[in-house]
């Protein structure tokens, strides 16, 4: 299985999530901006007026509502700091609670948080693409702090570090890709960040408000990051954002840096006020769209399982032979007609295929989807398993051995075998084994050193560190490159 962290920008997403659904507005430009056309370095100029004209829509939809960032740029500061002792506060409770014997607050299974990392993904595979137009702009001073927080965005050029090739590689891990189809509203967060980054110029004062926001530490996160160590799933990609978020010295302190340098000095022809009035809106973007509480309250099992058999009858409904009948009708039969779905689900339960609230051993039809020469090898992916191993044991699962947590079972492995320092890290090498990559990012080398000035070496560095590159193997060449200039 590809980990999807070696293609080309022009290949297809690998890690991206598999949707099939009829693209709606949001989806169709979230493509068009993540994916340009073969030949293009970005979007063309149609879809960055698509973008213009998306991003003022939702500028618009925000102007009048409420924003919880002080009217007061000098009072951010303090805002800030209230803001993580709250967080702080409201964690340690959260932690009292679990050690009372507490149930977790988001995943009360792994099935479950694999459907949100997939729901989430087309926001968290643009991470940091809000920053990326700024760095055009690296011999400003007063940009340093934001394209600073772009580079430790994109890892700094190193594999185990760029966040979207963490997350790529979460993904995979899991086998998760697919969580079916996500409403058109999951892409509305992506479009905004890469509306950002390839309009930086223009909205300016929008995208210091956005990062403003999007880099406080959320009380979601640390929650999120411990129960997925629950549950045996790497919770690294968000543990790195409670520590590089942090308000002393992480993006969240660089981004009032960021905001203070420019009240300062206002790039809108020194109208501070009419800067920071957009900044506010900027920050207000950061609500728009299902936010991640929504997204976790918007499962349940049952629905989930229908919602996977449904989509497997299309294919199915002609593959299975006609000698089993099971509550009157054969599999063909039911698979023929997907409203008949929750009814199929209780024919098998009623004729004891499958054994619902006990353990997987007991149900016939796991083992025909699940173990050595299973004879629906392949039909559900790992994810659809999942759902399908939780719907099944239901209360069951509080009787059965909690297992091992990600990391625990990481300790116990680097004891049979010693896994790379980086806490983070697949033991991965940023190169593919793909002779023409290898050859991409020699052919990048080699024209960086032949530049004929500092500025023309830079341009051709931004060219391959945006949204739809930083992650592949020239992107984080570049990445590393850009770095070296920009402190030289």
């Amino acid at each position: 299985m590809t980990l999807g962290i070696f293609e080309p920008a022009n290949r297809p997403l690998a890690g991206a999530p598999i949707d099939h659904a009829p693209e709606g507005p949001s989806k169709k430009l979230y493509r068009s901006l993540f994916q340009p056309d073969a030949g293009l370095p970005g979007p063309s100029a149609l879809v960055l007026e698509q973008a213009r004209t998306y991003l003022r829509e939702q500028l618009t939809q925000v102007e009048q509502q409420h924003c919880d960032l002080p009217a007061d740029p000098a009072e951010v500061g303090a805002w800030i700091k209230n803001n993580v002792a709250q967080v702080g506060e409201d964690y340690r409770a959260y932690l009292a609670q679990r050690k009372l014997g507490g149930a977790r607050r988001f995943f009360p299974t792994r099935s479950h948080a694999l459907h949100f990392l997939g729901t989430v993904a087309p926001t968290k595979l643009v991470d940091g693409s809000w920053l990326y137009g700024l760095s055009s702009h690296w011999r400003d001073a007063r940009f340093l702090p934001l394209i600073r927080t772009y580079l430790e965005e994109l890892g700094e050029g190193v594999p185990d570090r760029n966040h979207v090739a963490l997350y790529k590689r979460l993904l995979a891990a899991q086998d998760c890709e697919h969580v079916g189809e996500l409403d058109d509203d999951c892409y509305r967060q992506g479009v905004i960040q890469l509306a950002l980054a390839y309009l930086a110029d223009d909205f300016l004062p929008e995208v210091v408000g956005f990062n403003l926001g999007y880099e406080q530490l959320p009380l979601h996160l640390p929650i999120t990051a411990y129960e997925l160590d629950e549950l045996g799933i790497d919770p690294y990609y968000f543990t790195l954002h409670v520590t590089v978020d942090n308000a002393d010295v992480g993006h969240a302190q660089k981004a009032l840096q960021g905001l203070t340098s420019f009240m300062r000095q206002s790039p809108l022809a020194g109208d501070a006020a009419e800067f920071y009035r957009r900044v506010r809106n900027g920050f207000k973007l950061n609500g728009l769209g299902p936010d991640s509480t929504a997204i976790i309250d918007n499962f349940t099992l049952d629905a989930e399982v229908e919602a996977i058999f449904v989509n497997k009858a299309a294919i199915g409904s002609m593959m299975h032979s006609d000698y089993c009948s099971i509550g009157g009708r054969t599999v063909n039969a039911w698979l023929s007609d997907p409203s008949r779905i929750p009814a199929m689900l209780e024919a098998f339960q009623q004729a004891g295929w499958i054994k619902r609230h006990q353990p997987l051993s007991h149900s016939r039809f796991w083992k025909l989807i699940q173990g050595d020469r299973a004879a629906m090898f392949g039909v559900f992916s790992g994810y659809e398993r999942q759902v399908i191993s939780d719907w099944i044991v239901g209360d069951a699962a509080a009787a059965m051995p909690r297992p091992l947590s990600f990391r625990a079972r990481r300790r116990l492995l680097e004891q049979i075998a010693p896994v790379a320092d980086s806490p983070g890290s697949t033991g991965l090498s940023e190169r593919s084994g793909d002779s023409s990559l290898d050859a991409e990012v020699r052919a990048l080398e080699q024209d960086v050193a032949a530049s004929a000035n500092r500025d023309e070496a830079m341009a051709l560095l931004i060219r391959n560190i945006g949204p739809n590159t930083h992650w592949n193997p020239v992107g984080l060449c570049a990445t590393r490159l850009f770095e070296r200039l920009l402190t030289a």
